[in-house]
Formats: structure tokens, sequence, C-alpha cells
């Protein structure tokens, strides 16, 4: 008998474990009985070959109508032979065409059933395959009397071209038929109970060698509870974990920092804002660490939320770090802190206010004084607040007393980075998350479970609409001349504008990569705007290649509005904010994701003028691309648009992680429709937690949590 960890290669035998491992990364029995199907096939119920298109390799089950054998002349004395079987589905018919295979014409006979795999091809008008993977279906199928075919159902699973979707059954038939009676399950008895859920041997041989469709579903159905059970779990734990650490309270002062600088502000909080900052304020003032994700729709204001937290920090006699991806965006975060807080950012200084505390900024690329004097400051604790990339993280870097931590745009920093900050200091500091993305309630519960959630979607009052247009450059050239006369309209009137490119390029890298690409490279596309339809304007580049101090130059001055338009690349994406700026083409369009341009779109707007971004696409008007594109165009609703982003993403790329050959990825669960399941498993798994924080009690749920932490899949659940 074996169990889910013995190695294939002791079961199955070298050859097949090897061809499995190639396939499908499988090397335990356990990562096979996980391979599940993708769909059943009723016998009686066959597959639609009317649909079938050129290039698709297919599994098909049809019956033979005929089959016949003819020559086509001689190989030395040995006459070449093509055999040609006609199968149908009754919808349709396929021709099957084998070379030197005759004896195919007496085992595929007419009336046969059969299992055909390959990739779809065309000769003379007709729709074939040649030399198809295939298996016949008889009622004395070696699978033996318990078979599929006396039960009805065929599971059809997951292929690939060297390993058929019947080679993959037979391998796991032989697997179920060794299998040990007791299999550990990482779903305690009281959970199955209470879901009416069936235990794991069971469930795994029902959902491969299902009674009837009932059966297989209800198998399905536990195993997909049991995979966000698990996520979930590693998530209840997390926020034990927290709850178990001290940390000191920073409750609001009186008149200190935070409040003089709500006084001074000409604006009125939003009521998310005033709601977010209640939220936080309170959590600020506890003993358990916060551990909260701020989200908020492009533009509602979250960077007044956290600079209000990081006050209520400094006034409690402590310090906040802002941790930012990019030099541009901790630049900008610097530049726009120490703009609204004016002398309250002044300590020390000439003109500074009374009480007031310092902004430092520090970045890789800083020079050796401006480096040392923000090392000075965030040491000595004379910088309330330090705002910098990677380089804060770093061991040099020192503070008198960390009491705060925000992560901007975090999905860009791993947990070992933040872990830098947060478990270098003495005593635990809170720490704050933000996201300009927004995220749909089941993916912030499957992604960021470990944290507690704030959410911003209600924009400042004063924010101007961004009228969105899909510019099909191809079919309408016309609309991209008039798109650059629009720049100029507004550059006449003062205004700025954006041109956003997917790729830099130069020169010569531009000219190897047109053969391969049809993207504009961002040299080209600038080299083209100065001497065509932008001549005369003051244009700029920006992009991730260039030095700090130049990327800073150029920003200070497109924000001091001596640039009238910036060609940038995605650098611009987040955080950056000109008021002046009322137009961005984003050239290119369809090479980027729909969130991202959201992101992008939500740079203009800022000011008080109304916003305008062209969408430049040469994407067919019928293609997936052309319909990313006209959703974003159809709506300024970041958390519609996000769910759609999702929805129109592989499962596993939400996940962040290649869920391909991953012992733990997520096979049966969708974190987009399955938002029931994982609200259940997360009730749930708390409860567990609860009573058994350690799970000494339940330890094959414990080496599940484990199994999990250690897989690549675990990468993107832990980017909080």
């Amino acid at each position: 008998m074996v169990d889910l960890d013995t190695r294939l290669r002791g079961v199955v035998g070298d050859k097949t474990a090897t061809s499995l491992s190639k396939a499908f990364g499988h090397e335990t029995v356990g990562d096979l009985l996980r391979h599940f199907p993708r769909r059943y096939a009723e016998l009686g119920k066959l597959t639609d070959l009317k649909e079938l298109q050129p290039g698709q390799h297919v599994t098909v089950m049809a019956r033979v109508v005929s089959a016949r054998t003819a020559t086509f002349g001689y190989q030395g004395r040995r006459p070449k032979t093509r055999t040609e079987v006609i199968v149908t589905d009754g919808t349709g018919q396929l021709s099957l065409t084998f070379f030197q295979q005759q004896w195919l014409e007496k085992k595929l006979s007419p009336g046969t059933l059969g299992l055909f795999a390959g990739v779809v091809g065309e000769f003379r008008g007709t729709l074939q395959l040649t030399h198809p993977d295939h298996e016949v279906l008889e009622d004395d199928d070696p699978l033996g009397t318990d078979s599929r075919i006396a039960r009805g159902i065929i599971p059809m699973y997951p292929a690939s071209a060297k390993v058929p979707t019947w080679r993959v059954e037979k391998c796991i038939e032989v697997v179920l038929d060794v299998l040990d009676d007791d299999l550990p399950d990482p779903l305690p008895e009281e959970v199955r109970k209470d879901r009416g859920l069936m235990g794991a041997r069971d469930a795994f041989v029902l959902i491969h060698r299902p009674l009837n469709a009932g059966s297989w579903q209800s198998a399905r159905d536990r195993f997909r509870f049991e995979e966000a059970f698990v996520l979930q779990t590693v998530f209840a734990q997390r926020r034990h974990d927290v709850e178990q650490h001290s940390a000191v309270a920073r409750p609001p002062v009186a008149d200190g920092l935070r409040e003089r600088f709500l006084d001074r502000l000409p604006f009125t909080l939003t009521a998310g804002q005033q709601e977010v900052s209640e939220e936080l304020a309170t959590s600020l003032s506890g003993t358990v660490p916060m551990h909260r994700l701020l989200q908020g729709e492009v533009g509602s204001g979250k960077t007044i939320v956290a600079l209000l937290a990081m006050l209520q920090v400094v006034d409690a006699g402590a310090q906040a770090a802002l941790l930012a991806p990019t030099e541009v965006l901790a630049a900008q975060h610097h530049r726009s802190i120490t703009m609204l807080l004016g002398d309250l950012a002044a300590g020390g200084m000439l003109g500074g206010a009374e009480g007031a505390t310092r902004v430092r900024l520090l970045t890789g690329s800083m020079g050796a004084k401006a480096r040392q004097e923000t090392l000075l400051d965030a040491q000595s604790g004379a910088a309330g607040i330090v705002i910098g990339t990677h380089a804060l993280i770093q061991d040099s870097v020192g503070f008198a007393e960390l009491g705060l931590v925000v992560i901007d745009e975090q999905h860009r920093f791993g947990v070992e980075q933040r872990a830098a900050l947060v478990d270098r200091a003495e005593v635990r500091p809170h720490t704050l998350v933000m996201t300009a993305t927004p995220i749909p309630r089941t993916v912030a519960m499957t992604v960021f479970g470990d944290l507690e959630t704030s959410t911003l979607r209600e924009l400042p009052a004063g924010r101007q609409p961004i009228q969105t247009t899909v510019v099909p450059a191809l079919e309408r050239p016309a609309w991209m001349q008039r798109g650059w006369e629009r720049v100029r309209e507004e550059v006449g009137k003062g205004r700025q504008a954006y041109v956003v490119v997917s790729r830099i390029g130069t020169a010569d890298e531009a000219k190897s990569e047109d053969a391969e690409s049809p993207t504009r490279s961002l040299v080209d596309v600038h080299a083209e705007l100065e001497r065509g339809p932008l001549a005369g304007l003051r244009l700029a580049m920006l992009h991730g290649r260039m030095a700090a101090d130049e990327k800073d130059t150029v920003m200070s001055a497109f924000a001091a509005g001596e640039i009238d338009v910036l060609v940038a690349t995605t650098v611009v994406e987040v955080g950056v904010d000109v008021p002046n700026a009322t137009v961005m083409v984003v050239i290119d369009a369809d090479r980027f994701g729909v969130s991202q341009l959201h992101q992008l779109r939500g740079r203009v707007g800022r000011g008080s003028e109304a916003g305008l971004c062209l969408l430049v696409t040469g994407a067919d008007a019928e293609s997936p691309a052309r319909e990313r594109l006209d959703a974003v165009a159809s709506t300024t609703d970041g958390f519609e648009l996000s769910r759609l982003d999702i929805e129109l993403r592989r499962e596993g790329d939400v996940l962040g992680a290649s869920q391909s050959g991953s012992r733990s990825g997520l096979r049966l669960l969708s974190v987009v429709k399955h938002e029931e399941v994982i609200v259940a498993a997360r009730e749930a798994a708390q409860a567990v937690v609860a009573q058994d924080p350690a799970l000494s009690s339940h330890p094959d749920l414990l080496a599940a949590v484990r199994e999990l932490e250690e897989t690549e899949s675990a990468t993107y659940m832990e980017r909080t």
C-alpha cells in the first residue's frame, strides 16, 4: 500500500514517472491524485466536433463511421500505406490519418467508440488528426469490470501531447488500487461534519472514479473547500501571531502635528477619508500591532490618510518610515509631503514651526552628503518621517524609535523586505500597506487574508472627470491625428500632457525589435513627436534606466511646468501628481493590463480641469485586447475594472505564481467565483486556530499548512 508522499517511480515505473514529471511536475502519489479531471464525458454524449479549429490540441470521443487503407507508392520493396478513419460525434465528422499502420483498419472498425487526441490539421478543406493518440472504449476495458465504461462516466484530464488524458487516467487507476485506507486529512473531523464533507480517501476515489455526476461534484466541492480552508488557516495563524506581539500605543495628541496639519488643510476630507483616518487612529492607539491594508480608488486621497497616521505616531514620540517601490515615487512622496506640511516639516531649521519635525528622503543613488544627513536624522530621531526605496531596509539604516511602517504599492515588495524593517525594531512597529489597485473582496480575503482592510471609494470634491477614448490607429488614422491636435490644444491653454509607451528601446534596439514586436519604443516615439505632430513643444523622456538624479530633475521640471509633454514608461503609473496635466496618450495600449491602464489615466484630471485619456491601439476590433480597452473606456470605477481584470486573467496570475506543477497551487478554487466558499473557510479556519493556534491537535492540517508556506504559490500570498 502507498501513501500520498510515496514517490511515483515505485508505483508506476521509472519511464512513466519520468513522463509525468516532465509533463506536469508530478513526483509523488499525492501530486498525481491532485491532478484533477478538467471535465467528465458521459458515454452517449459524444464530444462536439463542429467547433474544432485547425491548430487546436484536442481530445475527442467519437464513433468510427468507416476505415479504409490505400497504397500510394513504394518505400524500397514495401508499399506505402495510408489508413483513413472517419469518426463522428453526431454533430460533425473528423478524419484520422495513419501511415504504415494498416492493422488499425481492423482495430478501428465501423461502430467502434474511441478517444482520439492530437493537433487538428487541414487537408484539402477537411479537418483531420494525423497519427492521433487513441484508445478504444470497450466493455472489456483493461481498467477492469468496475471501469469508467461500466460507470458510464469518463474523466478527462489536463493532458500534454506526450501524455494524453487516458494515460493519466490509467496511472491514477494504478495508484488508487494500492492506496492506503488511512490517508492524512487536512480537514478536521468537526469541520467536515459541519459542512457535510466526505473524507480525503473517499474524495480521491470519487473524483477519479465517479459513480455518477453527483459523486464527482461532491468530491470536487470537498477539495475546493480544502484549498480555501488550508489557505485561510495560514492567514488565521498569522493574524493570531500578530495579536501575540505587543506594540507601543500611539494615541492622538491634542494640539500635535496631526491636529495642526488638519486645521490648515485647504480642503475638507471626504467622509471616507475621515472614516478610515479614525480606523487608523484607533488601531494606532492600541497595544496590538496594527496590520492593515489601505486600498483605494485612484485619486481617493490615500496619501493624506497615511500622512495623518504618520503624524499621529510622530506626535507620540516615535518615527514613521514610508517605503516606496521606485525612486520616482519616493521622490514624489517626499516633495508632496514636504509641501503639504510646510513649516511643520522644517524642524530645527530657519522658519520651522514650533514642535515641527523633519521629512527625509533616502534612495540608493543619493550623494554621500545627503545620504549621511538622512541617516543621522533617522538615527537621532530628528526626522520624524523617513521616505525611501529599498535603501531603507539596509542594515546601516537605524531609527531612534520606529513606530509605523507604511509600504506603498506593497505588491512590489516581498515579505522578507518588509520584515527587514518591521522585525529589526526592538518594539514591533505598526504596519500600514497601501495599494492603488482596487481589490475585490474575495481576492483581498485570499491574497491579503492576514490583513485588516480599509477601503477608500469616494473621490475628493473637485476631482475632475476623465474621458477615455479608444483610438484604433490603423482603422482610423484621422483619429490619431486629431489626438495629437488635442495635445497641442491643451498645451496651448497652458496645460501639460503625458505620452506613455510600453518599452524603452534605444535606436539600435528599436530597429532589431521591430521585426519581432509591433510595439513602439520610447526612443522612437519621442523622436517622431519632436519632429512631427508635437514639433515646437517642450518634450522630455522619463524611464527606469535613467540615473536617479536625472529622473528627479525631469519630474521636478515637469511638476514646475517647464516641460509640456512627458514621454514616459510606466514609471508614472502610480503616485505621480501633477495637477496641471490634463491629457494622456497611451501608445500600444493593448500591451497594458486593465488595472494598469486605470492607474495610468489617474495621472490626469487631478487639478481644476477635466482629463482626457486616449488609448491608442492596433488591435483588431473583435479581439479580446480591444474588449479590454473598451471596458476601460466604459467606466472609471476601479473596483468594477479590477473584477473584470481578474476574470480576464488566469487564476494563477491573480495569485502571482505559476500554478503549473506546483504541489499546493489552487486547482479547484477560483478567487473570483467562489466567494461563499472562501467566506465559510475563513470562518472555519478562524474557529480552529482560536482553539488550537499551534495546530498541535491537528497534525494533518499543520502538515498541509507547512507545505503551502514552503511552495512557490505562497510567494504572492506573503507579499503583504
